[in-house]
This record gives structure tokens, sequence and C-alpha cells, in this order.
């Protein structure tokens, strides 16, 4: 193994960690904060204001976090009726249609997250209170971004192993 692939074997390996970090993060955070809010209303009729609103915020980053943790793998879910009729070369030509769509897909809602982040910016949105609302809304055209990115290279990869005349896997 190269020097080049060691270096970019231990960047992935800390990029899937940091993926799997924030998942954990966030959904502790969630779990806590939503305890802590039903146990302060039924207990002490008290609970912060904030709270919901946090909550759905961190509903957004999991599900971008979760959706860029499953692009990793190629694990999105997907509707395979015709897989088991093609031959093997076709399959491989549809696996890289499909990446190369998704990738698109993903580089769209991207550019227009980045769009809407930029408007929020501008018009000044606070979230709970005193937070700027394009902060947490950065994990739009990141997590997104992250996803189009990784189908470019499962597009590319399947293309090499059709040119090479490789096999599906």
């Amino acid at each position: 193994m190269s020097r080049a692939e060691i270096t970019f074997s231990r960047l992935e390996k800390a990029g899937q960690a940091a993926e799997d970090a924030v998942l954990v993060i966030v959904l502790t955070a969630m779990i806590l904060l939503a305890a802590a809010q039903i146990v302060m209303r039924n207990l002490f009729d008290f609970g912060f204001i904030w709270t919901d609103e946090m909550l759905r915020m961190l509903v957004l980053w999991i599900a971008v976090a979760g959706a860029v943790a499953a692009s990793r793998t190629d694990k999105h879910i997907n509707i395979a009726i015709l897989d088991r009729f093609l031959p093997d070369k076709i399959k491989l030509l549809v696996k890289i249609a499909v990446h190369v769509f998704t990738a698109a897909i993903c580089g769209v809602v991207a550019w227009y997250s980045v769009q809407f982040v930029q408007m929020s910016h501008e018009f000044g949105d606070v979230l709970m209170g005193s937070i700027p609302a394009w902060l947490p809304q950065l994990i739009m055209p990141v997590g997104f971004g992250l996803i189009c990115y990784r189908y470019s290279l499962f597009a590319i990869q399947e293309l090499l192993r059709l040119v090479r005349g490789g096999q599906l896997q």
C-alpha cells in the first residue's frame, strides 16, 4: 500500500469516526433534553422555552448526519426490481446511472441549501432567542455536499470497474 493510500485510509477512518461521534452526541442530547423537559413539565410544572426548538434543530442534524453516514457504504434505501433480471454489465450501467443521479440531486440540494443559509444570514434569523439560525442550518449544505461527493466517487469507481471489465460487487 502506497503512502498516499495509507494517508487517505486514515483520513477516511477519521471522517467515519467524526460522523459516528456527531450521531452519538446529537442522539444523546436529544434523549437527555426530551427526558429532562418531560420530567420538568410533569413534576415541577416548569420547562425551558427553548427545548422544543432545540429538539427540532437536532432532528434536522440527526437526519442529515444519518444520511451522510448511510452514504459512506452506499446503504441508502433503494428499490431494486430489475436487478434480478439484468445481465451484470447492464446492472453496472444502471448502478452508475443511479449514483450519478443521486450525486446530481444531492448537489442541487446542497446548492440551494447554501442559498437558503445565505438568505437566513442576510435576514438575521435567530433561533432560541439569540443564536443565528444560519449556524445550525449549515448542516444542510455540508451534509448534502458530502453525500454528493461520495456518490460522485461511487460513480467513478463503478465506471472504472466497467471500463476494466470487472464484475458487479
